[in-house]
């Protein structure tokens, strides 16, 4: 897959999520076979005040790339010139979001809320792709609510005021991330433009994944929270690799701990790590009893001795 002038490996793009695809989860999503990786949103606002934890945010390593750097906002103006104060940073696409549902980011008319002004949307487009060299992609979604389903008009105004390509989420604002993506919605933004087309909504296996592709014909696919303690979903899309034993689990989230540690520094480390813990182990035995342990732990040394215990089989396992 080609965007703009930066070539895909492969057909498999890792969603911006906020708070979830950090510098050291987005290492470990390249090394599962990530086609390409994005940033976590950033604001543009807060790009312009050099708000000092943006640029922990727009933090990245040689080894991801091509990269993705995500910027929200709703000014034209304010979007072009962040566009570029930041084009000599190193990395290859940058994406606007239109699709965040938060009420403080659609409140301030920004993320999903630029679905109901699709004129101002294409303002915003055309603004960026004038002021950088680098392709700028769009994430939208299938429309605001059932009255405002809008995604191929939206895709089509960002084909004409310069994206190189559109993800498509296939769900309204108002339904968040509830009920069933609309792959038909995908499907039909394919039909209306010719740049590339990337489908996200419930791809959580490889059989879904190879079911958008076929329903909607779109160009790459764009995983979300399917990845969320499963950066394992990307190889096994790509090459059916088997699913990961108990042992392969612990490994795994050691390795992501001590990589969020030297990012994050021990205390702040430990505790962003809870989360993805409680995503590796859902659905296994004993894996409640385990969450609540890991809320009290401070240190990597006992979150080691912790799921050294579970993987021996404590804790119901």
């Amino acid at each position: 897959m080609k965007i703009g002038n930066v070539t895909i490996d492969n057909y498999v793009v890792a969603a911006p999520m906020a708070g979830v695809t950090d510098l050291p989860f987005r290492l470990l999503l390249k090394e599962q076979g990530a086609g390409l990786v994005c940033s976590e949103m950033v604001s543009a606002k807060a790009i312009y005040y050099n708000n000092k934890n943006t640029e922990a945010l727009m933090a990245m390593d040689e080894r991801e790339r091509p990269f993705s750097l995500q910027l929200f906002g709703s000014d034209p103006a304010l979007m072009a010139d962040m566009a570029k104060k930041i084009e000599d940073r190193p990395f290859d696409i940058l994406d606007i979001n239109m699709g965040c549902p938060v009420p403080k980011v659609v409140n301030n008319g920004e993320g999903s809320a630029l679905m109901k002004q699709p004129l101002l949307a294409g303002k915003i487009i055309e603004a960026m792709a004038k002021a950088t060299t680098k392709p700028v992609t769009v994430k939208i979604r299938k429309g605001f609510d059932d009255t405002c389903i809008n995604a191929p008009e939206m895709a089509h105004i960002a084909q004409e005021s310069g994206a190189a390509a559109v993800a498509v989420h296939g769900r309204t604002r108002e339904q968040y991330y509830h009920g069933r993506a609309d792959w038909e919605i995908i499907r039909q933004v394919k039909e209306r433009v010719s740049i590339p087309v990337i489908g996200n909504g419930d791809i959580d296996s490889p059989e879904a994944a190879k079911a958008i592709m076929a329903q909607t014909g779109c160009d790459g696919i764009m995983i979300g929270r399917g990845l969320q303690g499963n950066p394992w979903l990307i190889s096994q899309i790509l090459h059916g690799t088997p699913k990961p034993d108990i042992s392969e689990i612990v490994a795994m989230i050691l390795r992501h701990a001590r990589m969020q540690i030297e990012m994050s520094g021990e205390y702040l480390g430990i505790r962003q790590m809870r989360k993805h813990v409680a995503w590796y182990t859902v659905g296994y035995p004993g894996s409640s009893k385990l969450r609540g342990m890991v809320n009290q732990v401070e240190s990597y040394a006992a979150l080691e001795e912790l799921l050294k215990g579970y993987e021996a089989g404590g804790m119901g396992r």
